[in-house]
């Protein structure tokens, strides 16, 4: 067997166990290791050389270049600012606000659920959290409401998704990353097209709802504070939230700080906005700290695993197979993104998005300038197409997220049923960003200048 079937061979078996339900991160660290061992083999001369073999060596540098990386320190920052304005209890005052303010509105706590999400995930950045917190806040809510419970499921596990996308990312952190672009410009591409999806999430609601009055009733007219006490809570809730994801996103974009220093300042800024609203305690900064070491933990885990096995996989010679194939086939610029993004949404079944950077984007990367594809357009394709990894059976993890806290409430098929129509508003999404790429190139472009392959 030649070195390229062994990495064919690696690959297949590692979708396959993880498919079984072997944790992902350490099935990626063992079959690095383990294959790596084969790839890197060496008579040895004697039994204390048996473990002189380079995986190792690799695996500690992978692991320590992970620990040094810039870039992903933001990761905790952003991390311990979502914990702690999800333990302030912002994002329930923030939910109720938009509720009430969007009552003459079509499906209006749908669309309250859909912009507490976007908000919320921007700050967060994780889609368990906000799935997971949306569950338990919103869902209820709309249940007693009279809302229908395949429709409530999807808008939550739909809204949930948009922390992958809107800035300030941590999938854009680890993608600029591993492609070697600027966050900046990454942050910039990503506003538009968040917004779009979020845009056309809440357009679909409405327009079913009007259509379906039946699935999301109005809310009762004793259930309706007055209009000044509705608007003045949006306003306490909504605008220093706002505020704190506007000043660390603009001195992003701005340039005057780096994700790094940004998240710091918006960790910083989260704990403000707690003791503003005297939701500060010990007790909460300690649970805030212990879930943002134990996520860091997991993320770090998954990013030593992907780069010890992408490593070894392209070492065997499978990047260079699966590259070989796609420029063989004499494609147009358009037959490879369709191509590229195909494999993509079909690996976002068994895999989540962070292995499905790491492993397979570098193989479309050098293939950007063969075919003369911008690689900020090709990101934000990227991630669009990841959108459907959380929300595309049999594996749709939001739906896993939002089954757990709700148990017997909902059917795991209802949650399938209820996320489908979203799943078909992301594609329809990718479609208008290919048909016009400036909603990803123009604001990078305004403010960084025209970029040049």
């Amino acid at each position: 067997m030649t070195d390229p079937q062994v990495a064919i061979l690696m690959l297949t078996l590692f979708i396959g166990l993880v498919l079984l339900g072997f944790p992902i991160a350490f099935t990626l660290l063992a079959m690095g290791v383990g294959f790596g061992y084969y790839a890197y083999w060496h008579s040895p001369e004697s039994i204390s050389e048996i473990f002189d073999n380079n995986i190792f060596y690799l695996l500690n540098q992978n692991t320590y270049s992970v620990m040094e990386n810039d870039t992903l320190v933001a990761i905790p920052l952003f991390l311990f600012m979502g914990y702690v304005v999800e333990r302030a209890n912002i994002v329930n005052r923030l939910f109720y606000s938009l509720q009430m303010a969007a009552r003459n509105l079509p499906g209006s706590m749908a669309i309250a659920a859909l912009i507490t999400c976007a908000v919320f995930s921007t700050a967060s950045g994780i889609v368990g959290a906000v799935v997971t917190l949306m569950g338990l806040l919103a869902f209820p809510a709309m249940a007693t409401a009279g809302y229908d419970k395949k429709f409530a499921a999807g808008v939550i596990c739909a809204g949930g998704t948009l922390g992958i996308l809107i800035p300030p990312s941590i999938m854009l952190i680890v993608y600029a990353a591993i492609a070697e672009l600027s966050p900046l410009r990454l942050y910039a591409a990503a506003m538009f097209p968040g917004m779009m999806l979020a845009g056309l999430y809440i357009a679909y609601v409405i327009i079913r709802v009007y259509f379906n009055p039946a699935i999301a009733p109005k809310p009762r007219a004793e259930d309706v504070p007055p209009p000044k006490k509705i608007y003045l809570d949006l306003l306490i809730s909504f605008v220093p939230l706002t505020a704190l994801i506007m000043l660390v996103l603009g001195s992003i974009l701005g340039g005057l700080a780096t994700p790094a220093e940004a998240a710091a300042m918006g960790a910083m800024g989260g704990l403000v906005l707690a003791a503003i609203y005297r939701s500060l305690s010990w007790k909460k900064v300690k649970e805030s700290v212990f879930l943002t070491a134990k996520a860091t933990a997991m993320v770090c885990w998954l990013f030593v695993g992907s780069w010890t096995f992408a490593s070894v996989f392209s070492y065997l010679g499978g990047h260079d197979v699966i590259k070989d194939w796609v420029l063989a086939m004499d494609l147009k610029p358009w037959q490879f993104l369709v191509i590229a993004q195909l494999i993509i949404f079909f690996l976002g079944w068994p895999l989540e998005w962070s292995e499905i950077l790491v492993i397979f984007v570098p193989i479309f990367l050098p293939m950007l300038d063969i075919f003369g594809v911008n690689p900020y357009f090709f990101a934000m394709l990227i991630a669009l197409n990841l959108q459907t990894s959380f929300l595309t059976p049999p594996m749709a993890m939001s739906a896993y997220y939002l089954k757990g806290v709700l148990k017997k409430e909902i059917e795991l098929m209802d949650i399938f049923r209820g996320i489908m129509p979203y799943l078909g508003i992301v594609l329809l999404s990718m479609v208008l960003l290919y048909q016009f790429p400036g909603i990803a190139l123009w604001l990078p472009d305004y403010l960084f200048g025209e970029y040049i392959q």
